[in-house]
């Protein structure tokens, strides 16, 4: 997965996949449905189905019915990330 482009009118803001992984994480702190994970992490369905499925292997973020919850170990990720000041 290439990093992904924000547009802000003439200014391009890059970020990274684990930034964007930190924001989907952040969005399903207390669930989400993935609807609000595509408006929460400015991304199309495409790039969040891509990115949900990784951070499901990963044990990031688990299923509950049709919501997405971020696990313990996700927010372990969270903490250091926001350590590493990502």
């Amino acid at each position: 997965m290439k990093e992904q482009t924000v547009t802000s009118g003439c200014d391009y803001i890059r970020r990274s996949r684990t930034t964007i992984s930190v924001e989907i994480l952040k969005a399903a702190l207390e669930g989400a449905k993935k609807t609000h994970i595509v408006y929460s992490a400015n991304l199309n369905f495409e790039m969040v189905n891509r990115y949900l499925e990784i951070l499901e292997e990963k044990g990031l973020i688990e299923r509950k019915g049709n919501l997405y919850v971020t696990t313990s170990k996700g927010k372990e990720f969270q903490e250091i990330a926001k350590e590493l000041g990502i």
